[in-house]
């Protein structure tokens, strides 16, 4: 039996929706996901400073037209770990057991 695992992490609703928003594209522009998410700068730099941290993002910056621009990605390790959450998430709709990581 496979006991399905919340991700702590991912868990906290900025983050999961920001995740879910990562999940079928390769790249994301920071204002972008700001404007999606309805959250503030400082806040979404908040968010992604704890999923850089834990290896499910990375960010890339680069200038275009004399500006500064941050683009997100997911990595590998982030895709498993939200696809991951979102199955403990239905097991926990569905009434299974489920622990948290």
């Amino acid at each position: 039996m496979t006991i399905e695992r919340l991700d702590t992490l991912i868990h906290p609703p900025a983050r999961l929706q920001l995740m879910a928003l990562l999940a079928d594209v390769t790249e994301m522009e920071f204002g972008i996901a700001r404007e999606l998410l309805s959250v503030s700068d400082s806040v979404l730099s908040k968010h992604l400073a704890q999923l850089a941290e834990g290896g499910y993002i990375r960010l890339r910056k680069a200038t275009v037209n004399t500006r500064q621009r941050t683009w997100i990605v997911a990595t590998p390790e982030g895709r498993a770990a939200f696809k991951g959450h979102v199955a403990a998430l239905q097991a926990l709709a569905a009434g299974r057991s489920i622990t948290a990581v």
